[in-house]
């Protein structure tokens, strides 16, 4: 029985190196474009529509914002393993005020899960104990098999997630929004909190909800019968710059 425990201790620690590695973009801006369709294109011109019919349009800025997505180990030995916190420094994104009301304002965001940074030690270090594990980037392909790969999100089938909103309620600066989320070809609604501050000559936009991974036909890593996981539930915080135009 110690030799067998001695042995799954082994497998528990190989695993848990695989799949938690500190893991750059998948690509840069000049190998992958933000889109392999006309959606942004789209989505674009429907903001310039909006902007013509009166209001302001805002272009969120990349360079100066931040997506941040937050993974959480589970399983019997959640000790073993460590939290995640993935990032999006490309993203398409626009909001759109009128000049009465918020009733006709829309917001969308996009972005590519295979464009991901994942565990920026400099993001790490801001978030506390929970996170303090030091993680080496060896072992990139074992975590993009694991959180990106065939059996977890598929990132190759399904890169994007997108947040377009669906009805608009409240006044500057807090307001709720009933969005659509769009990941792993699924849709799903839910209402989540938007502050936008700043106005009118910029955008400063704030929000966050929570995704469970099942309610999008995701099942999230777990290995040894559970003994490992990573747990449903996955946090997005967004702060976000628009600029008009």
């Amino acid at each position: 029985m110690k030799k067998a425990a001695v042995v799954l201790f082994g497998i528990a620690t190989v695993i848990i190196l695989q799949s938690c590695a500190g893991v750059p973009p998948a690509s840069t801006a000049d190998e992958v474009p933000l889109t392999r369709s006309d959606h942004r294109t789209e989505l674009k011109a429907a903001y310039v529509a909006l902007g013509e019919a009166g209001g302001r349009v805002f272009t969120l800025d990349p360079g100066k914002s931040a997506i941040r997505i937050y993974v959480f180990r589970g399983g019997r030995a959640a000790k073993l393993g460590h939290n995640h916190v993935l990032s999006a420094p490309r993203f398409a994104g626009f909001l759109y005020l009128p000049t009465a009301g918020a009733s006709n304002a829309r917001f969308d965001l996009e972005f590519r899960l295979d464009q991901l940074e994942i565990d920026n030690p400099a993001y790490r270090s801001d978030l506390g104990s929970a996170f303090s594990s030091m993680l080496t980037p060896e072992d990139i392909d074992g975590v993009r098999k694991h959180m990106l790969g065939d059996d977890n999100l598929q990132a190759d089938k399904f890169p994007f997630v997108r947040v377009h909103s669906l009805q608009i309620v409240g006044e500057s600066p807090k307001f709720a929004v009933k969005v659509q989320i769009e990941m792993h070809g699924q849709k799903r609604e839910m209402w989540i909190p938007l502050g936008v501050e700043g106005l009118p000559n910029s955008a400063a936009v704030t929000g966050a909800l929570v995704l469970r991974q099942t309610d999008f036909g995701v099942q999230p890593y777990s290995a040894l019968g559970g003994l490992l996981a990573v747990q449903d539930e996955v946090v997005i915080e967004f702060k976000l710059l628009g600029v008009p135009g």
